[in-house]
């Protein structure tokens, strides 16, 4: 009876093959929907921070004509929107809107005795238009927030008492400055708002504040801080909902802000009740913005076109120069980044993109989606149990049934949860089986277990690499049968937008190496469990505890490097520019330098030498480095597929060569050998 269900799960193997591949064919369709997606928004967005512009001019001798002149050169250049904050009175100040001053400071100026129990803010506008605008702003501001004011006057000009102290007045918002949203507004710039979430949320006053920013054809927000507007009352007053609403009726989306290390509270909520009108964004910080013109150049090209980036943020910072002996900021490195045949404006537009103001993706989901999407779920199910398969073949069959039962039910209860541990489990199980596949193919066509390698019968060399590249091909066809299954498990618009993640990239780059390894060790030959006791009884030499030091620190280090945080170092970094620059779509240097080309250089020597079948542990690197590329969704479908296309050929190119080292090397071992023994 156990032979029995033995041979029936090994015999399901063959329906398990058919079904994966009937998944692959139902993901397609998804697949195109994805693209479809991606070719809808292809338009680029480069934002200044007026802020910093502000600030800069605050060190300039004449600040509004140093203003004017910056924005004539940055729109010349191609920047086309302006980011505004909601203003405080520190702004208006270094706007030279108003002068201010706490109580012991008037005190001061006006000649007379500190007050003992007043400690009020007193506010001195510049000019009576001035006065006549920025007055009623004030005046309403406060006293929503039910601290009261007065007018007030000093040499004929025309003020306002505050009656908080300076340090409290100068934090609270204010509506952005009249004076400067015309101006930019005349200029030909877009206004791209950033709100605060410091206050009470009160409709009308956000209402009042969209209309004016409607009219002045705003069509996204970015948010300061760390919540959106109307997160901090939405538990009392469904703020988000109510602000939502009004941006919808306005046509205005939001810009999710790339690399943050926490998400703003609220904006996920918010971006689902706008039906995800989100746009992602790349801020150059102003430490950056310092860099090289032609690496800042590349980054913008880079972040458009691997990272569906669609609005581009500007920094810049004033500095002390002790060897100009002067202020100076970053901003003609910033526009010479962006001017000229290798700008960043050039860049973006050769790679098929235009500038405009950034829009949305328009999410393709056709009628028949779900019905496809569930038979690539009984497809990636089949792939996991045919991993199953390979290392205890006895449980096939059971992994089949309840991997289906488990999917169903997670499925309804925790749809997120289902669709990222599936999408990981068939990650991790496609590279895995390629690998598992090709051992056995090395193992079928190589020496045997029990013979010596060195008088072994062999293939010729011209033959084993024809074996080698072969098998090069069907196992990284078979690693890519995941990318469909990966696609469709997680074609949803809030993965292209991070705000949600695909979890569990580590263990995606250790589980196929951990199980290569397993298989290599543990299942030549005979059954897997027969070696177990032997390794087990192994005494545990120094040099076993150096070797897993090494191993462990390699690990480190390589784990190090996955994910997008992954940490690399300068060198290269210029090396990346380089075959970005070179080949178009930069592939892997893991895959092409490491992996793929051990993995045709270990086949060609397995087939001669059994334990080089070793190398494949390493190896298995580069197929399931292929996998996780798809695995970041916010990278464009084609790039991904060129990247790991690039990645097979160039490290086609390099095996071939290792192969050429290698018989030469073998050559002089051979002719040189038995002189040095004689030696």
């Amino acid at each position: 009876m156990q032979q029995k269900w033995q041979r029936w799960n090994i015999a399901s193997r063959k329906w398990l093959w058919i079904i994966v591949v009937i998944g692959i064919i139902a993901a397609l369709p998804v697949v195109y929907d994805r693209l479809q997606t991606e070719k809808s928004s292809k338009t680029v967005e480069f934002v200044f921070d007026y802020r910093d512009l502000v600030e800069v001019a605050s060190y300039r001798g004449n600040p509004q004509d140093y203003i004017s002149e910056q924005l004539d050169r940055l729109k010349t250049a191609g920047v086309q929107s302006m980011a505004i904050y909601e203003n405080t009175l520190e702004d208006f100040r270094k706007a030279r809107r108003l002068m201010m001053w706490g109580a012991a400071d008037i005190a001061n100026l006006t000649d007379t005795v500190i007050p003992e129990n007043e400690n009020y803010t007193y506010v001195l506008f510049t000019s009576a238009k001035n006065s006549e605008t920025l007055s009623p702003i004030i005046r309403d501001a406060f006293t929503r927030l039910d601290i009261a004011t007065e007018e007030w006057s000093y040499r004929g000009q025309q003020g306002l008492i505050i009656r908080t102290p300076l340090e409290n007045a100068t934090l609270k918002p204010l509506q952005p400055d009249p004076f400067t949203l015309e101006m930019l507004h005349e200029k030909g710039f877009t206004i791209v708002p950033r709100l605060v979430d410091s206050l009470a949320y009160n409709q009308e006053a956000v209402k009042s504040l969209l209309d004016r920013y409607a009219e002045l054809g705003v069509k996204r927000l970015l948010f300061e801080g760390e919540s959106v507007k109307g997160y901090s009352d939405d538990a009392d007053l469904a703020s988000i909902t109510a602000f939502a609403d009004l941006l919808k009726e306005r046509g205005m989306g939001i810009a999710a802000i790339e690399n943050i290390k926490v998400q703003q509270k609220g904006f996920s909520k918010l971006a689902y009740l706008l039906d995800y009108n989100v746009t992602r964004l790349y801020s150059l910080s102003e430490a950056d913005s310092g860099l090289s013109t032609e690496v800042i150049a590349d980054r913008f090209a880079l972040a458009t076109k691997d990272r569906n980036i669609r609005m581009i943020y500007l920094n810049t910072i004033p500095s002390r120069d002790t060897t100009k002996a002067e202020v100076t900021d970053t901003l003609d490195n910033l526009i010479t980044s962006l001017s000229g045949p290798d700008g960043a404006i050039a860049k973006i537009e050769a790679n098929g993109f235009e500038m405009g103001q950034a829009t949305a993706f328009e999410v393709v989901d056709s009628s028949f989606q779900r019905y496809f999407k569930l038979i690539a779920v009984i497809g990636a199910v089949a792939m996991v149990a045919l991993l199953v398969s390979y290392f205890v073949p006895w449980l096939t069959l059971p992994a089949w049934v309840l991997g289906l039962l488990g999917s169903a039910g997670l499925m309804v209860l925790k749809p997120a949860l289902f669709e990222q541990a599936l999408a990981l489990a068939v990650a991790i199980s496609a590279p895995t089986v390629a690998m598992v596949l090709a051992i056995r193919k090395i193992n079928e066509m190589g020496p045997p277990l029990r013979t010596n390698a060195l008088t072994f019968a062999v293939m010729s060399p011209r033959r084993r690499l024809t074996h080698s590249l072969v098998l090069y091909i069907k196992t990284a066809l078979i690693s890519f049968s995941a990318v469909p299954f990966v696609i469709a498990l997680l074609n949803n618009v809030t993965y292209a937008l991070v705000l949600n993640q695909f979890r569990g990239v580590s263990l995606l780059h250790l589980a196929p190496i951990g199980l290569t390894a397993l298989y290599v060790l543990l299942y030549r030959g005979e059954f897997a469990f027969n070696k177990t006791g032997k390794l087990l009884r192994t005494p545990i030499t120094l040099a076993m505890v150096v070797a897993a030091g090494v191993l462990g620190i390699l690990g480190m280090y390589y784990l190090s490097r996955t994910g997008n945080s992954g940490s690399v170092s300068s060198l290269e970094m210029s090396f990346r520019t380089f075959l970005e620059n070179t080949v178009g779509v930069r592939p892997r240097n893991k895959e092409f330098l490491l992996a793929h080309p051990l993995f045709i250089l270990g086949a060609f020597m397995a087939y001669r030498y059994r334990n080089a079948a070793f190398i494949m542990i390493i190896a298995v690197i580069g197929q399931l480095s292929m996998v996780d590329t798809f695995a970041h969704i916010h990278s464009p479908v084609l790039i991904s597929l060129i990247r790991g296309l690039l990645g097979l050929g160039l490290g086609l190119i390099i095996g071939i060569i290792a192969i050429g080292v290698w018989q030469i090397a073998e050559g002089c071992w051979k002719r040189w050998s038995p002189l040095l023994k004689k030696l």
